[in-house]
């Protein structure tokens, strides 16, 4: 979904509502209006305005949560990168290559996640490279003592979780909100702003206000959506730690 189109439609779903609300004040029979009526509506749009605060700020902390924890997944991948490539050159002149082949995926794991990023020259791997080459390409570095065994062993492990890592940041580039769930939000948040329209005078300053919930509810379902797609869009996660990661391993 479109986070700025959804929002727009949103916003004008809700707002006419409101003005539908003002419209139908005046065309309905005066006994329709009176408090006992009121009341009865308050009470039943009370209910249905509890629910669609409830979904769309269970909606935002879903959203948030899952923007952090693919943030952090970056920072994590990035710091795993520059170890591995430690432990690389811990492994002697044998693991050359091994390092040349981590350069190439982190190029193609960057360039496919973030599109316009500068990674720098050098050809990108396949998009196998993290469960293929890199590791075939580990387990053929020669090792002439213990130790280089031993970080080898220890590399080999790390470009295992790299892989599964950056797999999970591939799978987790879906959306995850409900397009069912969000317009049944709507279509109850569209509900209270009638019976809002129903009950208030029709004058300049109720408009203004139903035209300022209106902005307010779309403003937040625009940070949804755009909290929803962590890559894309305004609210992104930075390719920094990445790139840092790349600078490093041009060194």
């Amino acid at each position: 979904m479109n986070p700025i189109l959804t929002a727009a439609v949103v916003f004008a779903t809700l707002f006419s509502a409101g003005l539908l609300g003002i419209w139908l004040r005046q065309r309905l029979p005066h006994h329709h209006l009176k408090d006992e009526t009121k009341e009865a509506v308050r009470i039943g749009m009370k209910s249905v305005a509890t629910m669609a605060a409830l979904v769309l700020g269970l909606l935002v902390a879903s959203t948030y949560g899952a923007y952090d924890t693919e943030k952090n997944e970056v920072i994590q991948l990035a710091a795993k990168i520059i170890h591995l490539d430690q432990l690389l050159i811990n492994c002697g002149p044998g693991a050359t290559e091994s390092r040349e082949v981590l350069r190439g995926a982190v190029r193609s794991a960057t360039l496919r996640i973030w599109p316009a990023a500068e990674v720098g020259q050098g050809t990108p791997a396949p998009a196998d490279a993290w469960t293929q080459a890199l590791p075939k390409a580990i387990q053929a570095i020669s090792t002439s003592d213990e130790a280089q065994r031993t970080f080898k062993s220890q590399a080999a492990a790390l470009a295992n979780d790299l892989g599964q890592m950056r797999w999970l940041l591939f799978e987790q580039t879906e959306s995850s909100v409900s397009a069912p769930l969000l317009v049944i939000m709507v279509f109850w948040l569209a509900l209270t702003f009638v019976s809002v329209g129903l009950f208030a005078p029709p004058n300049a300053t109720v408009i203004i206000a139903q035209l300022t919930a209106a902005l307010s509810v779309a403003g937040a379902i625009f940070l949804i959506l755009e909290l929803d797609r962590p890559f894309d869009g305004l609210i992104r996660i930075s390719s920094g730690p990445m790139l840092n990661a790349l600078g490093y391993l041009a060194r």
